[in-house]
């Protein structure tokens, strides 16, 4: 079937496409129910379906001829480590740290909190967990205590694992610290914490309440699989919202791989023996689906890589890892190949190396710009496609689907409908626009199997966001068009969540924490364009009365931010302004602001309280952003 018949069919009949897939995973009771409803009325698939993600990522492919094929890479140039697990190793470590959970009482359903560097121990860890039914939530090591403690206490985990250090190209960062500041911010205490002890960094562990992973797992009892229903929770995943609260997105084990293993080859055209690599983070969507879970489901061998784009040790560090290992695609957001195309624009480094393993490169987290898209084409001269997709669906809306049928390359669009996905654009109205014309991207109901059926302990959120803006659609949150042959172009966030290098932040949340500082009386966060990273955040904040400034405020909300939210949001630019442009009814023109940032065109809105703002805020651009 084309590319075309096979949309159409998920569209007019998914019940019947859909049971058709589901064939290809080994289900301990295969679902008789395809589609239903659950109790708050959203779609549900393979409902009284029985299966175990754990037991079809691994012991499925040591019982039917893999056991001796590699499973899991482990690459860190910044520990000078390569470690490969076959298929039948690396069961047998996630059945005696599943076991380990079990003698501490961890079960079906309970949650364990997962703060880990890039290490083989953090996809172990989330393996095991599936293993015995719990459900894991992964916070990227990047993030502070603050926000670890707004997660554990969301999440009331039964258990923590952490590691004694994260490692960067040029420091050590501590773990331990971190967590036990978010334990003893948060409101729900966490009784047992493993620690995983680096050699880099050896902390120390509370008598009581820590216990080394040596010690953990230590004559622990192999645990075996736990079948577990299709709509049973897989792990809780942290995404930023509008509002400072993050919304703990929910993933089920049964869509979840039955939609994961039919994108590894309809998407990614991989098969399974096949080398992929997804160079990206356990912390994000993209390290859960295309690390852990997709690669070991169509069995696969996954990378999973401790190291930059450049400086560990240089702008060749990805093409080593492709020539070293035989990577047939790689995965990876226009950020990494941003910052190798600016430290080796001559692609020197890419010339030490062969690569003719690759395939195919794939590029997601935020927009491709078209020099970067040019530039890797014409230095790898193989297919490099855009995809869009995001943390709620878990896997493409918007792709090629190389496996089914490669279709032409628009630089700028992530090409067409994912199989599965009813994408249409709307106006503010709720009446679907002309064939090019911009609106909001949404996507009719039912979600295909793999997105998220709510967030975590937070029906009510899950409507409201997502689900009753546009009644029978759910609400993408990026605009965007469709053109006449049906690919899509993906403009950007309608709402206030900022893209840095793939990785979002709620400008709510930002403004929250500068509005803390005892000299602001206010102040707005935008998202502007970064050569390198997409976006990065800029804050611009106003006074209180009788303040001066002396050139540390800046500096105290940068740190501020960098404590409180991570480094990783990149916030470095803060300027102070007489006053913000609002509207008359008091609304910050954010999009406006982010216009005269970037140097786009405007239109100043009927509805603002006093235009001569906007040429004062053009000014500050102007003096403060090029001065940097």
């Amino acid at each position: 079937m084309t590319y075309r018949e096979q949309h159409q069919s998920s569209i007019t009949d998914p019940e019947t496409f859909w049971a058709e897939k589901a064939t290809d995973i080994a289900w301990f009771n295969s679902p008789k129910t395809i589609l239903s409803k659950d109790e708050h009325g959203v779609s549900r698939w393979f409902a009284d379906g029985l299966l175990n993600t754990a037991y079809l990522a691994l012991d499925y492919h040591v019982d039917n001829g893999r056991a001796e094929q590699a499973a899991l890479i482990y690459d860190s140039p910044i520990t000078s480590t390569v470690k490969s697990y076959t298929y039948r190793e690396l069961r047998d470590e996630v059945a005696i740290v599943a076991g380990a959970m079990r003698r501490q009482g961890v079960g079906l359903g309970d949650r364990v909190l997962v703060y880990m560097p890039m290490v083989a121990e953090a996809a172990i860890t989330m393996l095991a967990c599936a293993r015995i039914g719990a459900i894991h939530s992964v916070v990227f090591g990047g993030f502070a205590a603050k926000e670890v403690a707004t997660r554990i206490d969301d999440a009331t985990p039964s258990l923590i694992v952490t590691a004694s250090c994260g490692i960067e190209t040029d420091r050590v960062i501590e773990y331990k610290p971190i967590i036990d500041r978010a334990r003893s911010m948060s409101t729900h205490k966490v009784e047992q914490c493993v620690v995983l002890q680096r050699p880099q960094h050896l902390c120390e562990l509370a008598t009581n309440t820590d216990i080394s992973w040596q010690e953990f797992i230590e004559n622990a009892p192999p645990a075996a699989c736990v079948p577990v229903k299709a709509t049973d929770p897989l792990y809780i995943l942290y995404t930023s919202g509008t509002t400072g609260q993050p919304k703990g997105v929910v993933r089920d084990h049964g869509g979840h791989a039955v939609a994961l293993k039919y994108s590894m080859k309809a998407i990614y055209n991989v098969e399974p023996g096949d080398v992929y690599w997804a160079a990206s983070d356990v912390g994000w969507v993209v390290g859960h689906s295309y690390i852990v879970y997709a690669p070991l489901l169509a069995g696969c061998t996954t990378i999973l890589y401790e190291g930059k784009p450049v400086g560990t040790p240089d702008a060749g560090a990805f093409w080593r890892v492709i020539e070293q290992h035989k990577v047939k695609v790689i995965f990876s957001a226009p950020t990494a190949f941003r910052a190798i195309k600016k430290t080796d624009p001559d692609g020197e480094h890419f010339k030490k190396y062969d690569v003719s393993s690759l395939q195919s490169t794939f590029l997601a987290g935020e927009r491709t710009d078209p020099p970067t898209y040019h530039w890797l084409a014409d230095l790898l001269e193989k297919p490099i496609i855009d995809h869009w997709w995001q943390t709620e669906t878990g896997w493409s809306i918007v792709a090629n689907m190389t496996g089914i049928e490669h279709l032409p390359v628009k630089p700028g669009s992530s090409s067409v409908p994912v199989v599965g996905f009813d994408v249409k654009i709307l106006g503010t109205d709720g009446q679907t626009k002309k064939t090019g014309e911009v609106g909001e991207i949404v996507i009719k109901q039912p979600l295909p199997p793999g997105c998220f059926p709510t967030l975590w302990n937070d029906a009510d959120r899950y409507q409201q966001t997502y689900m009753s803006i546009y009644p029978g659609y759910y609400l993408t949150g990026d605009g965007g068009y469709i053109d006449e042959d049906g690919y899509v172009f993906v403009m950007g966030r309608t709402d206030d969540v900022i893209n840095v290098a793939g990785h979002r932040f709620s400008t709510g949340e930002m403004e929250e924490l500068i509005a803390s500082h005892v000299s602001v009386a206010e102040c707005a966060v935008i998202g502007i364009n970064d050569s390198l990273k997409g976006q990065i955040p800029l804050a611009l904040i106003v006074l209180k009365d009788g303040i001066t400034d002396d050139g540390t405020i800046g500096t105290e909300i940068v740190q501020m931010a960098r404590r409180d939210i991570g480094a990783v949001a990149c916030l470095r630019t803060v300027i102070t302004a007489e006053r913000l442009p609002k509207t008359r009814s008091g609304k910050i023109l954010r999009k406006t602001m982010r216009n005269i940032a970037d140097g786009e065109s405007y239109t100043v809105p009927s509805t603002i309280d006093d235009p001569v703002i906007l040429e004062e805020i053009r000014q500050l651009f102007d003096e403060k952003l090029v001065s940097q």
